[in-house]
C-alpha cells in the first residue's frame, strides 16, 4: 500500500516549468475565448459561388475538371473536413476528461486547463452539427456521412492511453498547419467557412501545447514494453481511420458524380475517387506524420525501430 501511495503522489507532482506551461494555456483560453452565433456564425450563409477548402488541401488542381466543378468539390470536401472534426472531437473530448481526473487532487492549473480543453471541445462539436446543417441547405440533397461518432469513439478509447493521445496530438497539429498554410492565405473561401476555421484554430493552438504535456507526463509511466504494444495501437489506429477515408472518398466521389452537372465517364468516375482519397489522406493522415514537430516529439519518446514500424504503416497508404 505504501508503495502505491507513494506512486500516485510522484505521479501527482507536475514540474514547476510545465504547471507553468498549463497556466499560460488558462490565459490563452481566456483570451480568445468566443461564441458560436455572437463571433463565427453572425447571421450569414455559406456562399455556393465561391470554394469551402481551398487548393493545398481539397487537391482539386489535380483533377481534370472545370472551375465550377473544382469548386463543387472543393464544398463537399469542406463538409466533409467539418464532419471529420466533429468525429474525431468526440473521441478526444472523452480522453481528456478521463486523464483530467489524475489532476483532480494535484495541480490545479492542469485541471483547469484540460477542463477548458474538454469545454473548449464540446463547443467545436456544437459548431460543426450546426455548420452541418448550413452546409446542407446550400447544396444538393444527398450527401452522406454514415459514420457513428460514438462507435468510433468507444472503438478508439478501448486502445491504450498512449495511442489515443498521440493520435490527438497529430490531429491538432495538423488543424493549425492546415489553417495557417491554406486556408487563411486563400482568399477564394467562403467567408464564413474560413471564419469557422479561424476560430477552431484559436483554441487548438493551446490544445496541442496540453497534448504534448499530457502526452510526456503519461508516457514517463510507461514500461518498455507498453510503449511497444502503445505503438502498436496507434499504428492501428491510422489503419482505421485510414478505412473511414476510404468508405467516406467512395461516397463523396459518387455524390460529386450524381450533381457536378453532367455524366461522368467510368474512368473519370474512379479518378475522382482516386483524388478525394488521396486528398483525404492528405488532409488527415499524412500531413500530421509528416509535422516537424509531431515528427519530433514522437521521436523523442520512442525508439528507432518504433519509429521505423509507424513509417512503414504509413508507407503501405501511399
Amino acid at each position: 500500500m505504501e508503495t502505491d501511495m507513494n506512486a500516485i503522489v510522484s505521479n501527482a507532482i507536475i514540474p514547476m516549468a510545465d504547471t507553468a506551461k498549463y497556466a499560460r494555456a488558462i490565459a490563452a483560453s481566456k483570451a480568445v475565448r468566443w461564441d458560436i452565433d455572437n463571433d463565427v456564425i453572425r447571421g450569414r450563409r455559406f456562399d455556393v459561388a465561391k470554394k469551402y477548402l481551398p487548393d493545398g488541401l481539397s487537391l482539386v488542381q489535380e483533377m481534370a475538371l472545370s472551375e465550377a466543378e473544382m469548386r463543387f468539390a472543393s464544398q463537399i470536401q469542406g463538409r466533409t473536413y467539418a464532419n471529420v472534426f466533429g468525429l474525431v472531437e468526440r473521441f478526444i473530448t472523452a480522453k481528456l476528461i478521463d486523464v483530467s481526473r489524475e489532476h483532480t487532487l494535484g495541480d490545479q492549473n492542469a485541471l483547469e486547463a484540460l477542463v477548458r480543453f474538454s469545454d473548449e471541445e464540446i463547443k467545436h462539436q456544437i459548431l460543426f452539427r450546426r455548420i452541418e446543417a448550413m452546409m446542407a441547405e446550400t447544396m444538393p440533397a444527398g450527401y452522406r456521412f454514415d459514420v457513428d461518432s460514438d462507435a468510433v469513439a468507444r472503438a478508439v478509447l478501448a486502445k491504450s492511453t498512449w495511442s489515443v493521445l498521440v493520435l490527438t496530438l497529430h490531429i491538432e497539429l495538423f488543424v493549425q498547419l492546415h489553417y495557417r498554410q491554406s486556408i487563411e492565405p486563400d482568399n477564394g473561401l467562403s467567408e464564413l467557412f474560413k471564419d469557422v476555421f479561424l476560430f477552431h484554430w484559436k483554441d487548438e493552438a493551446q490544445h496541442s501545447v496540453l497534448d504534448e504535456l499530457e502526452l510526456k507526463r503519461h508516457d514517463a509511466t510507461l514500461s518498455r514494453e507498453e510503449r511497444e504494444r502503445a505503438v502498436g495501437e496507434f499504428i492501428d489506429l491510422v489503419v482505421a481511420v485510414d478505412a473511414i477515408l476510404q468508405v467516406q472518398a467512395k461516397a463523396d466521389a459518387a455524390y460529386f458524380g450524381a450533381n457536378c452537372g453532367r455524366k461522368l465517364q467510368p474512368a473519370e468516375a474512379e479518378q475522382v475517387g482516386r483524388h478525394f482519397l488521396k486528398a483525404y489522406r492528405w488532409q488527415y493522415i499524412f500531413s500530421g506524420a509528416g509535422h516537424p514537430r509531431f515528427q519530433g516529439i514522437v521521436k523523442g519518446l520512442i525508439g528507432a525501430d518504433q519509429m521505423v514500424r509507424i513509417e512503414a504503416a504509413l508507407g503501405t497508404l501511399v
